[in-house]
């Protein structure tokens, strides 16, 4: 949780999982919104940011396919791939190939060098012409370019 409240950030979340399975039910409150009161009116897209171990937490899977299943086009998940949880590498809990899961619920899903500022626009923009929801999966260094600490715990 943050202190304050800075503009567009409408949620944070602790428990992991917990932060993609909101953005799912505000993608499909956004739908609903939209179907009842014109899309004129309700316009935007629900981005996410989810690391490793959210992706690994059981709540996370039903969101998920829930909206591949619905065809949420305008939830857009930027997963900071690093392989590292809280506990050290992903490795040591799991062996899952995430971007496969995604395409298998139904996703949109495009890989980038998470460092690139430019490809991940780039890719943002190509999810927005999606029709079905989207991960970008952006391949990081945890800790890149601080001395020392770039690719640790």
């Amino acid at each position: 949780p943050e202190h304050g409240h800075a503009l567009g950030i409408e949620t944070t979340t602790g428990p992991l999982g917990q932060g993609i399975s909101t953005a799912v039910g505000m993608a499909l409150a956004e739908r609903m919104l939209a179907a009842r009161h014109g899309a004129d009116l309700v316009d935007h897209y629900t981005y996410a940011i989810a690391g490793d171990g959210c992706l690994q937490e059981g709540i996370s899977h039903e969101a998920i396919d829930l909206a591949g299943h619905l065809k949420l086009s305008r939830l857009i998940v930027l997963w900071d791939d690093n392989a590292i949880s809280i506990d050290g590498p992903t490795s040591l809990s799991t062996s899952m190939d995430q971007p496969a899961r995604f395409k298998a619920a139904g996703w949109h899903v495009q890989s980038v060098d998470g460092h690139d500022m430019e490809a991940v626009a780039a890719a943002i923009e190509a999810a927005r012409q999606s029709d079905r929801p989207s991960l970008i999966a952006c391949r990081t260094v945890i800790g890149k370019g601080a001395p020392n600490l770039g690719g640790s715990e």
